[in-house]
């Protein structure tokens, strides 16, 4: 069984991926984890963002089972990757790792941007999970602050906002659900209410059900 989960930035796509991975038994995949390791190897190397060549080459280098999560979580990294994700180049580069790690016998659980258009159209669920981006800013705020780096409100918001308009209106792989994808929003969700959501989407097409 083949899961995607795609949404904006802050949705909660990322903790409902983990969750439905161990819930099931299924190996995971962040891929977005992909692009912020490019953005972070841009910068360390020095070089511009919107070196399309420079950022290809750091993709066809990048060593996943290398990365490291947390040193990639910051806001700096989170920006070069949505930047480096944009160059048809590094997209290419990735598309392979993605699509083997997909259709690994059993199936997979993956989340991150075109997941369930371009990665792994012909998955058995996808997701695409959203919130409003003042309640997606609270939480990436409450993320940040955890780790004693509390920016005001008002920038975490201009960010999340920034982020969504140039993702969603990016030529390559822009932010969209699938045409059969089901939408969760989980604004008024805490995360076992998402989660409970989450689980029954997945088991709807198995009994026989169909969400909308």
């Amino acid at each position: 069984m083949i899961i995607t989960v795609d949404g904006p930035a802050a949705s909660g796509k990322g903790t409902l991926a983990k969750r439905l991975a161990k819930h099931y038994g299924l190996p995971h995949l962040d891929t977005g984890l992909l692009y912020r390791g490019v953005g972070f190897l841009m910068r360390e190397a020095g070089h511009a963002l919107d070196d399309a060549a420079a950022a290809a080459r750091a993709a066809h280098a990048l060593e996943p089972s290398k990365l490291d999560p947390e040193m990639l979580r910051s806001d700096e990294i989170g920006e070069a990757a949505s930047r480096v994700a944009a160059i048809p180049g590094v997209r290419a580069a990735l598309l392979k790792l993605q699509q083997d790690f997909a259709h690994q016998p059993g199936g997979a659980v993956l989340d991150g941007r075109d997941t369930g258009t371009v990665i792994a159209p012909d998955a058995d669920v996808k997701l695409f999970v959203t919130a409003s981006p003042e309640e997606r800013a609270r939480r990436r705020l409450k993320e940040l602050e955890s780790r004693g780096e509390p920016p005001a409100f008002e920038a975490v918001l201009e960010d999340i906002r920034t982020r969504d308009a140039r993702d969603s209106g990016r030529a390559i792989a822009p932010l969209k659900p699938a045409p059969d994808a089901v939408l969760l929003d989980t604004t008024r969700l805490d995360i076992e209410a998402a989660f409970r959501a989450a689980i029954e989407i997945v088991e709807a097409p198995r009994a026989g059900r169909t969400r909308s």
